[in-house]
């Protein structure tokens, strides 16, 4: 092998040891697994079925016949009847590459030589960089795919640094030195590993890869679709929109929030405080899981209704310790297979408190139900979309900085006032007077799914129809109607 890389040290051999390789395959299969828990299954028939796109995430695929692993996107539908499914899109990740003028041909043999794996294309495109773009001149490009992002970004890792020094010294350059240069043969590439000199841009490398792909074939979430998971003509995938359908369907929606013990006068400490309870909504009918270790006695079933259209009837089960109360949410949550997660401030709190109990009772809440957090500290997952209300409520509200609690938004938005609770009473409350904590914390779920429900949703799902990401993405980006 060292004997082949001193031959030609232009080649890029494959990156990817057999453990990266491993790696990814490892999370291929776990997705799969994951699609599976919620009921998504690979859609590949030829038959061409109507879907509502409802999520789209960054992923890939193994292709037989290649024996290599490729960039795909996985688009997750909601049938007519209420179906799921999804589809693997595959589609080459690419960036534009700029060159000095008249070196086009040698940049394009020097890459394909070296990244095997790439495809270089010459293509023509009008650039705004130039004083005369309006008279339709345009910019000659190097149009450079690869088979995953994995190979893109080392490309890029690799290239970056050149093409800084490149533009800097044209930045220093005028046109009697590049009129002399070129004339004392300074622009003729010796050796080829001076190619990487004429480099001088790179342009469209900085886009989220589903995004890329849901602009190229103009598929946005929140509409519908005519899907076919084979084309018998190019053996791919087909996502065509479908007009004659206008009405979405509805989500299964559920909303949840906890309630723990805590030190007098400090913040729930997960390493020792429990979870109390967790209510939660599912499409308008409640849900309450009591920690029946630290309330001293079971809660009936009730109905908690601030007004006629917020309808609140709660079915309650009492667990008899912590380990118990989340098992039986988890299990909950798999049994439904909700399209949407709504929390209130819940990647700062809910989900990491009860990740850690979790934890703490020998229970992996990625493996139970899928949700994980990311770089950015916020809890995803791979088809179910984590909607955090108190986002919402921060960028798009309007309401004043002091007034985006949700007790305070509940009063704004849903015009109730709900159920309010000094912190330091609700561990005395749990022994002494369960049923008035219990409608303390349903009345945070109700608040929490009401409020998602009348103003979230439709919003989220809107920009959604025009940008093209998942909700996931679309409700952490700025507001994009004022930008």
């Amino acid at each position: 092998m060292d004997g082949e890389v001193e031959k030609d040290d232009l080649i890029v051999h494959d990156r990817d040891t057999s453990s990266n390789t491993d790696q990814r395959l490892r999370v291929i299969r776990e997705k799969d697994i994951t699609d599976t828990k919620f009921g998504y299954q690979r859609y590949t028939e030829t038959e061409s079925i109507n879907a509502w796109l409802v999520n789209v995430q960054p992923s890939e695929i193994f292709d037989g016949p290649t024996k290599t692993l490729l960039a795909a996107c996985d688009f997750y539908f909601l049938g007519e009847n209420g179906n799921r499914f999804k589809v693997a899109y595959p589609f080459r990740p690419y960036l534009y590459l700029g060159t000095a003028h008249g070196f086009e041909f040698q940049v394009a043999a020097y890459l394909t030589r070296k990244y095997p794996l790439s495809k270089v294309e010459h293509v023509e495109k009008e650039n705004l960089d130039l004083k005369n773009h309006l008279s339709g001149l345009k910019s000659k490009f190097l149009f450079v795919s690869f088979p995953s992002t994995v190979e893109m970004t080392a490309f890029k890792k690799e290239l970056f640094p050149q093409i800084r020094k490149n533009q800097e010294r044209l930045k220093t350059a005028t046109d009697y030195t590049s009129m002399l240069a070129q004339h004392l043969g300074a622009f003729r590439a010796d050796k080829e590993g001076e190619v990487f000199e004429y480099i001088i841009d790179i342009r469209e490398y900085d886009l989220p890869y589903h995004m890329r792909v849901c602009i190229d074939e103009k598929i946005f979430v929140g509409l519908w679709y005519s899907v076919c998971g084979r084309n018998t003509a190019t053996q791919l995938p087909s996502i065509k929109r479908n007009d004659d359908i206008i009405d979405p369907p509805e989500p299964i929606v559920c909303a949840f929030d906890i309630e723990t013990t805590k030190l007098p006068l400090k913040f729930p400490d997960s390493a020792i405080d429990q979870v109390m309870m967790i209510s939660y909504m599912i499409d308008g009918r409640g849900y309450l899981i009591i920690n029946r270790e630290i309330v001293s006695e079971d809660v009936d079933d009730f109905e908690y209704t601030p007004r006629p259209e917020f309808r609140g009837e709660f079915r309650v089960f009492n667990e008899k310790d912590e380990k118990g109360l989340l098992k039986k949410f988890f299990e909950h949550v798999l049994k439904v297979k909700p399209h949407i997660m709504v929390t209130y401030n819940g990647d700062f709190f809910d989900w990491p408190f009860v990740e850690a109990r979790a934890t703490f009772h020998d229970i992996d809440m990625t493996k139970e139900i899928g949700f994980a957090k990311d770089t950015q500290d916020e809890y995803k997952h791979i088809n179910c979309i984590h909607m955090d209300a108190f986002r919402w409520v921060k960028r798009d509200s309007y309401l004043p900085v002091g007034s985006q609690n949700l007790k305070a938004t509940t009063k704004a938005k849903l015009r109730y006032d709900p159920v309010e609770l000094d912190p330091e009473l609700m561990l005395e409350m749990a022994k002494h007077k369960p049923q008035t904590l219990a409608s303390y914390s349903v009345s945070d779920a109700v608040s929490t799914y009401y409020l998602y429900m009348k103003y979230v949703h439709p919003f989220i799902f809107a920009l959604c129809t025009i940008i093209p990401l998942g909700p996931d993405d679309v409700k952490f980006k700025k507001n994009y109607l004022f930008k």
